[in-house]
C-alpha cells in the first residue's frame, strides 16, 4: 500500500523560511464588492458637490470651490468624490448632449440628474463599474443607445472620437483688443495710421472712436497709451454712453435741474 499523502499545508517550515498564508477563495471577489461599493457612495457625494456647483453658477453666487466642498466634514471618498466632480464637469457639455439627442432622459430622471450626470460619466467614459442602483440601472440599459447618440455626435461634428469632441467643446474664442481713441488728444485716423503698422486694425461698427485689435495684442506699454492718446477699454463699458449719446455739459445741467426744481 502507497503511503498517505502528506499535507504540505501544515508541514513544518524550514529553518529561515516562513510559512505562506492559507489561502482565501473569495478574498478577490469581496476586494472587487468593496471597489463598487465604494464608487456607488462616490458618485452619490460627487452628485452632491456637482448640484452645489452648477446652483451656484446658475444663480450667479459662489456655491463654494469645489476644493471646499469635496474636503468638507460630510464627504468621506475625497479622492474618488474630487476627480469625479471634476472629469463629469469637463465632459458636462457632452452627457447633456448625449442624454437629450438619446429620447430616453426623462423628467423622472432629470429630478436627479447632477447623479445622472456624474453615472453616466463614471460607466460610458470612466471605468464602468456598475453595482445596484436605480441610476447604475438605467444608465446601464441604455448604454447602448448612448453610445449610439455619441457616436452620431461625433460624425456630426466631423471628429473621429471623444478628445476631439472635447477639445472643441473646451475650445474658447479669444475675444479682440479694443481701444478708444482720446479725441481730446488726438483723432482717430492719427491713431489707425500709428497702430496699422504693426497690427491689423478695424473700426468699431457699433461705438464711435472705438478701434478693434487682434486677440493678445498687447497695448499696456504702447506710447499712445502712456501719453494718454488711447484708452484700454472694454466695448461693453462704452456701450452705455453710446447709447445715450450725452451733449457737452449734459450731465451738470441735468443735476442742476434736478437741484433747482
Amino acid at each position: 500500500m502507497p503511503p498517505p499523502l502528506k499535507n504540505r499545508s501544515h508541514a513544518p517550515a524550514k529553518a529561515g523560511q516562513s510559512r505562506p498564508p492559507p489561502r482565501q477563495p473569495g478574498r478577490r471577489m469581496a476586494s472587487r464588492d468593496g471597489g463598487e461599493r465604494a464608487a456607488f457612495f462616490a458618485r452619490r457625494e460627487a452628485a452632491t458637490v456637482l448640484r452645489r456647483v452648477l446652483r451656484g453658477d446658475a444663480s450667479k453666487r459662489s456655491g463654494g470651490s469645489i476644493k471646499s466642498l469635496v474636503f468638507s466634514p460630510s464627504v468621506r471618498n475625497k479622492r474618488a468624490t474630487f476627480a469625479l466632480v471634476c472629469q463629469t464637469l469637463k465632459y458636462l457639455p457632452i452627457l447633456k448632449e448625449v442624454l437629450a439627442s438619446s429620447g430616453v432622459f426623462s423628467s423622472k430622471w432629470k429630478k436627479q440628474e447632477e447623479l445622472v450626470y456624474v453615472t453616466a460619466y463614471d460607466i460610458l467614459f470612466g471605468q464602468e463599474i456598475a453595482v445596484s442602483g436605480s441610476v447604475e440601472e438605467y444608465i446601464m440599459l441604455h448604454k447602448d443607445t448612448f453610445r449610439t447618440a455619441l457616436q452620431k455626435i461625433c460624425v456630426k461634428r466631423k471628429v473621429s472620437n471623444v478628445e476631439d469632441l472635447l477639445s472643441e467643446k473646451t475650445t474658447v474664442k479669444p475675444k479682440p483688443r479694443f481701444v478708444r481713441v482720446n479725441t481730446l488728444k488726438t483723432t482717430t485716423g492719427s491713431v489707425i495710421e500709428v497702430l496699422s503698422k504693426m497690427h491689423k486694425v478695424d473700426k468699431d461698427d457699433m461705438v464711435p472712436d472705438m478701434l478693434v485689435l487682434p486677440p493678445g495684442t498687447d497695448m499696456h506699454k504702447h506710447p499712445l497709451v502712456t501719453d494718454g492718446k488711447v484708452f484700454l477699454q472694454g466695448k461693453a463699458s462704452c456701450m452705455v454712453a453710446a447709447a445715450l449719446s450725452p451733449k457737452p455739459g449734459w450731465k451738470g445741467t441735468k443735476q442742476s435741474i434736478l437741484l433747482h426744481s
